[in-house]
């Protein structure tokens, strides 16, 4: 079977989905900086940490990526058992991934948005490729203190947190 011959770039685009999230930024008072065209980065507070959020605009197959890391490194002796921590919630995920940057040994969300043939991401999109990174990185982040920090496996890590109570004491 011939693979698809598939022309990804489109001289027509009018605006840089970067732009785009920029405005949203602004709207919605983001802390954000936008040192490259194709690079954006905003922090996000959060319950347990502060999130760096990077959108990146990847002209070569027309996506917008957003990576979500945290300040958390992983020493060498535990990058198994965090790899099996990461493989275990990406099991649960709908959307996006989580994986371990070797380079900088830090655990981070990763999604993109197609947007072939000249689309334009719209605020609603992006604005949710925000929330959806955040939000993940904000369920998970403790299991990954309890692997590093507590010595606690994979499975008992992921178990707590994903451990919901009902009802009221």
């Amino acid at each position: 079977m011939p693979l698809l011959n598939v022309d990804f770039h489109d001289p027509d685009r009018n605006e840089h989905p970067l732009d785009v999230v920029e405005r949203l930024a602004s709207l919605r008072d983001w802390i954000f900086d936008r040192a490259e065209t194709d690079e954006m980065s905003v922090t996000s507070p959060g319950r347990w940490t502060d999130y760096n959020v990077a959108f990146t605009w990847i002209e070569d197959v027309e996506a917008l990526h957003v990576a979500c890391a945290f300040d958390l490194k992983v020493p060498e002796r535990q990058r198994t058992e965090v790899m099996r921590l990461v493989a275990l919630i990406n099991e649960q995920l709908w959307v996006g991934h989580f994986d371990l940057w070797s380079s900088d040994s830090v655990v981070m969300f990763r999604h993109a948005l197609l947007l072939t043939g000249g689309a334009v991401p719209t605020h609603p999109q992006c604005a949710t490729m925000m929330k959806t990174a955040v939000d993940a990185c904000e369920r998970y982040f403790q299991a990954f203190q309890f692997v590093l920090w507590a010595g606690k496996s994979a499975r008992e890590a992921l178990d707590a947190v994903l451990f919901e109570t009902e009802g009221e004491a």
